[in-house]
């Protein structure tokens, strides 16, 4: 019986040390195919076909891309230069209060604003035959800028509030040819453009001009007229009711500004109020130290801006 269990146990121990050494081949060559199929798989790259229709069609985004990216940073460009331009007939204008002739400094203004509609010719032919819609964001801000200055000027002409079709037909450029000029140089040809004025750029460039009013009578009072600052809040009051006529739900700029108007308006009414109140009580010379403090921050902000 010894002898039995003895061959016994020797004959497991024996398939016991052959199966365990075949596991452990097998693992070992699974594990090595597993390994070189790896790294072929890694070094595998993949393929392009450079003709295919869609790589071709997305270069011609690409490239489409590009091209209304390079214009719209033209855009802003000219719009800042626009904006700029806007910013000095504007202050040009609120010289009438200095003591220089009104004729002469409406009459600078105006060639500053010749010189501002060139820059807006520039922008038309930059945007002819693309969506205004598209790169409406890069102009707006000179628009609106040009606007206000030029809404500035009617009215210290006299002439009211200017119309969006007389802005509009000031941005009607017609075709030139190409002149060559000691002085100027070569002036390359252009076509007839337009530079369309949006309804909501008009509006907003006129809310931004009522600023301007405001300023205006503060300094008239400085210069002794007594009188403007009253014709001032009363046209104020009228743009105000033709402003609270529309929805503004569409444009939150619109209501922002809005609210900037009737603040410019309470700061007139007030400036109306001391005049006919306390007019008599404080001295000519001293009105304008007490009608200062109302304008004093705005005008330097806007300083600040084209400095």
């Amino acid at each position: 019986m010894r002898m039995v269990w003895s061959n016994n146990r020797c004959y497991n121990l024996k398939m016991a040390a052959r199966s365990g050494h075949q596991r452990g081949g097998h693992h070992k060559r699974n594990y090595g195919k597993d390994r070189v199929s790896h790294q072929k798989i890694s070094r595998r790259e993949p393929k392009v076909d450079e003709n295919s229709p869609i790589i071709a069609s997305f270069r011609t985004y690409q490239a489409l891309l590009d091209r209304k990216n390079d214009k719209y940073e033209r855009l802003v460009k000219m719009s800042r230069d626009v904006t700029i331009q806007s910013k000095r007939a504007i202050f040009h204008i609120h010289r009438i209060n200095s003591g220089v002739d009104k004729a002469t400094v409406l009459g600078e203004a105006d060639e500053k604003l010749i010189a501002v509609r060139e820059k807006l010719c520039q922008i038309a032919l930059e945007l002819q035959g693309e969506d205004l819609y598209q790169f409406i964001r890069a102009v707006s801000p000179g628009l609106q800028e040009y606007i206000e200055a030029v809404a500035f000027h009617h009215y210290c002409l006299g002439q009211g509030l200017v119309s969006l079709t007389q802005v509009q037909s000031a941005l009607e450029f017609p075709a030139t040819e190409k002149t060559s000029s000691p002085e100027d140089g070569d002036c390359p040809s252009h076509p007839a453009v337009t530079l369309y004025v949006p309804p909501v750029e008009y509006m907003l460039g006129v809310a931004d001009f009522t600023g301007e009013l405001m300023r205006l009578c503060i300094t008239s009072v400085s210069s002794g007229d007594m009188e403007l600052p009253f014709q001032l809040c009363q046209f104020m009051r009228e743009v105000y009711h033709g402003f609270s006529s529309f929805s503004h739900a569409g444009s939150w700029e619109l209501s922002r500004k809005m609210h900037t108007l009737r603040q410019s308006l309470h700061k007139v009414e007030n400036a109306c109020y001391t005049l006919q109140v306390r007019g008599l009580e404080i001295p000519k010379h001293m009105l304008a130290d007490v009608f200062g403090s109302a304008d004093s921050e705005d005008t330097g902000e806007r300083r600040s801006d084209i400095s």
